[in-house]
């Protein structure tokens, strides 16, 4: 017995600088971000930028993979039981990320715990939008011509679930309006209905509602965040317009398996402050209408559970569910 014990204590002994040298030695294989969205939406577009950055920086092939499903949580669950040795990553998004949790029950674990975040990435400006046909230029005519509709009015979103839903039902909290939700499946087919005029408003992001907005086949009414985004600093936030305590932000971030060393997610961190700062890929994200936006890995959790925080009691309230 003593034999077993003192090899034990020589193996574990030995453990501790094998464990080190593979942390120091990371990467030394291809590396997966995987998106678990289908190809060209936001996430798959922000992971394809900075791949070759963080390809050149750290010397090993980053590969990214598509795993949709579910909303998100089909790639999400994949990463959340992953190996927690620095070979897979998770580029997850705030509508899959935090509203899809809270809106679908169980998933069988905690997003906050079993991934760790790596790095905030990118933030993306969800907007206010109307068909030119609505009549209304600006949010407190919105607010009017809804009041004045018997009925009320639709709004369409790219999904139960996504940041755009939540936007629209946390205007619909602040100002009780009658407003109801129409969801699409995606951005696509969302602004395609706005743009006919199917339906008279949308909650969108901004990189989808801009280029209809721009030669006028739709009107952005206000941005949902808090202040005004550097990118577009001419549209107005729905607070200055007269809703109070209202702002949602859509976000895209890196997040590794439970377990996952800590100096990889730390190396892995400062390599993408340096992506995102790279003008390939922060040229590119502001000019389709995303704002690069890195966080550590710490501010990243933190951000993380105060949006769990923030936007339960509104999935409550609202009484949003895509439960049975």
């Amino acid at each position: 017995m003593n034999r077993r014990l003192l090899l034990s204590a020589a193996a574990a002994g030995l453990a501790a600088p094998i464990v080190a040298r593979a942390q120091d030695a990371w990467p030394n294989r291809p590396v997966t971000l995987l998106v678990p969205f289908a190809a060209g939406g936001s996430n798959d577009v922000v992971a394809r930028l900075v791949a070759p950055v963080l390809e050149a920086r750290l010397g090993q092939p980053f590969v990214v993979e598509n795993r949709p499903g579910g909303g998100g949580s089909l790639g999400m669950g994949m990463v959340a039981r992953g190996r927690p040795d620095g070979s897979v990553f998770l580029i997850s998004s705030a509508s899959n990320h935090v509203f899809h949790p809270l809106v679908s029950g169980e998933l069988g674990y905690d997003t906050r715990e079993a991934l760790p975040a790596v790095a905030m990435m990118v933030d993306v400006p969800n907007v206010i939008a109307a068909n030119p046909g609505f009549g209304v230029t600006n949010v407190q005519e919105m607010i009017a011509k809804v009041r004045a509709t018997r009925g009320g009015v639709s709004f369409a979103s790219s999904g139960v679930g996504t940041s755009n839903h939540l936007a629209g039902e946390l205007f619909r909290l602040r100002t009780g309006l009658e407003l109801t939700h129409v969801p699409y499946r995606g951005g696509g087919p969302a602004i395609n209905d706005l743009i006919s005029g199917t339906v008279p408003l949308g909650f969108m992001n901004l990189p989808t509602v801009a280029p209809p907005a721009s030669d006028g086949r739709v009107r952005i009414l206000a941005v949902c965040t808090a202040e005004r985004v550097s990118i577009r600093p001419d549209i107005p936030t729905a607070q200055e317009q007269g809703v109070a305590d209202y702002a949602v932000r859509s976000w895209t971030g890196c997040f590794a398996p439970r377990g996952t060393p800590q100096p990889i997610i730390e190396r892995l961190a400062a390599a993408m402050r340096d992506a995102l700062a790279a003008p390939q890929v922060s040229g590119r994200l502001v000019a389709t209408g995303s704002e690069p936006l890195w966080m550590s890995p710490a501010d990243t959790n933190a951000f993380v559970r105060a949006e769990y925080a923030r936007w339960e009691p509104v999935v409550k309230a609202a009484g949003i569910t895509t439960q049975g």
